[in-house]
């Protein structure tokens, strides 16, 4: 009961807080945060929060439609590699990218943080003025050190011109830092994948936020495929459009305000990196693959030393948070024992890890499958023939756990599947809404399947004690928060 009347507090906190910001946003010429802020990382002692200044409180929702030109145009564009060319096409004469739908151009400025425990207000950290880095689309990250485990922070940040200039703006959200090793405390977590701005299915954004938000979930993990570099309208060949893509579905209201309240872990796949089954060595129209990372990894989203950590949320439950893109080998290269999609590092330290914990539940959060089923003619993933030597290794040592739980995104339909006589499960989230979904037959049950279903949603994870008992459940829901299927598992 506690915890629900602290999240309760804290929504009417910030719902508060949200219209005295833009009551304040009237009143101003910028800059603005209407890109809102999110944050990664999260332990019990540190997280990373990000944030950008805007030269508009919202996005142009009265900008221009992008040209619209043929999958065959996009492939020859992306083989010239002419950013003027790429522009041209898909820009009409005369405008520039600010003018388009959706646009939410950065601007110069200032941001302060302030950040306190939500038990505890008089207990406030600020920090300096900084200003906003141009060169990184007017963004700017705060690492948080030193907090405290199982704990709520509120987060306020503000904006101004430079140091002879008022406030301009200011946002307010919130975190929660992971509970003690220890500590048995339930643990509700939310885990996504498959989002894009043309397939979102309401006008401020994809509506599975709403149901989430009615959850409020502990943390929140998105698998990659957070946007599409490589679908129209724009074909995101050029870093600036990349950037725009970015910017428009930033300030997607619903997404935006969830972001700014729940803890949450981003993940890349493909899409977000460079294009389909992106590999290194690759490119998208000029853009390369080290660029690619860059914008994802340091620029777009929290920044971390590596981009995979492992986090306790508890005694009952322990998650890891993989990366299936940086460390890979191409995709076209032979099967064999050298080739790798974590690469070698990585997955050291995912065994390593896996052997020493002592959590009752460990659940492995990956972009792409482990088991699959998966189609035939793909090659991106474990799932896949093209990666079977590395995947055979993996399932093999998982299977040695009685209490390891896989789950996946990057497919866009959900599934559970258990292949009978192991340990070995997969909970796949499926799309983000259900006009994303899709690539799978829904009558193509296969024996390892114990759930199909070829729409969207998100699925949420629940750890508890149940007289006593460690209980681990797993939920898929449909876009509109409806329960389809559960899984439970006992300790």
């Amino acid at each position: 009961m506690l915890r629900e009347n602290t999240k309760f507090i804290l929504l009417t906190v910030f719902i508060a807080l949200l219209f005295s910001s833009c009551n304040l946003k009237t009143e101003t010429d910028g800059p603005y945060f209407g890109n809102g802020f999110h944050n990664g990382w999260a332990d019990q002692n540190s997280i990373v929060l990000w944030t950008r200044l805007t030269q508009i409180p919202e996005g142009n929702a009265d900008g221009i439609q992008f040209l619209d030109i043929s999958a065959k145009e996009a492939k020859a564009l992306d083989k010239e590699a002419n950013a003027e060319k790429i522009h041209s096409k898909q820009i009409p004469e005369g405008l520039i990218l600010d003018d388009m739908l959706g646009a939410c151009p950065g601007a110069s400025g200032e941001v302060k943080l302030t950040y306190f425990p939500l038990s505890n207000s008089e207990n406030k950290i600020e920090t300096d003025w900084i200003k906003v880095d141009d060169n990184k689309n007017f963004t700017n990250q705060w690492k948080l050190e030193n907090l405290s485990p199982d704990t709520k922070y509120v987060v306020e940040i503000e904006a101004r011109l430079n140091n002879k200039s008022k406030i301009s703006d200011k946002i307010e959200g919130a975190f929660r830092t992971p509970p003690a090793l220890e500590a048995e405390e339930p643990i509700e977590f939310c885990v996504v994948t498959c989002h894009d701005y043309w397939r979102k299915d309401t006008s401020d954004g994809h509506k599975i936020y709403s149901a989430m938000m009615d959850i409020f979930p502990d943390f929140y993990v998105h698998t990659g495929d957070i946007e599409y570099y490589d679908k129209p309208l724009p074909w995101a060949m050029t870093e600036e459009m990349m950037r725009f893509k970015w910017d428009r579905l930033f300030a997607l209201p619903l997404q935006r305000n969830f972001w700014s309240q729940v803890t949450t872990y981003f993940m890349k796949d493909d899409h977000d990196a460079l294009k389909n089954d992106a590999w290194p060595g690759m490119k998208y129209g000029p853009v390369t693959w080290e660029r690619g990372l860059e914008i994802f990894d340091k620029e777009q989203f929290p920044s971390h030393d590596k981009f995979y950590k492992t986090i306790r949320w508890g005694k009952d439950l322990q998650i890891w948070i993989t990366e299936s893109r940086n460390y890979r080998d191409p995709n076209n290269a032979p099967d064999g024992p050298g080739k790798s999609i974590f690469g070698e590092e990585q997955k050291k330290w995912l065994f390593n890890t896996l052997q020493k914990s002592d959590a009752t539940f460990k659940v492995i959060i990956n972009a792409n499958p482990i088991l699959g089923p998966d189609r035939k003619q793909k090659n991106d993933n474990y799932a896949n023939e093209g990666f079977q030597t590395e995947g055979d290794e993996i399932r093999e040592f998982l299977n040695q756990f009685d209490d390891v739980y896989l789950c996946n995104g990057d497919r866009h339909w959900q599934y559970v599947s258990h292949i009978e006589n192991t340990n070995l499960w997969e909970f796949s989230c499926g799309a983000g809404s259900d006009i994303h979904a899709g690539g799978w037959n829904q009558s193509d049950v296969r024996p390892e399947h114990r759930f199909l279903r070829v729409k969207g949603g998100f699925l949420r994870g629940n750890v508890s004690r149940k007289n006593g008992t460690p209980t681990l459940t797993f939920q898929h829901y449909d876009v509109n928060g409806n329960v389809v299927h559960e899984e439970i598992f006992s300790k």
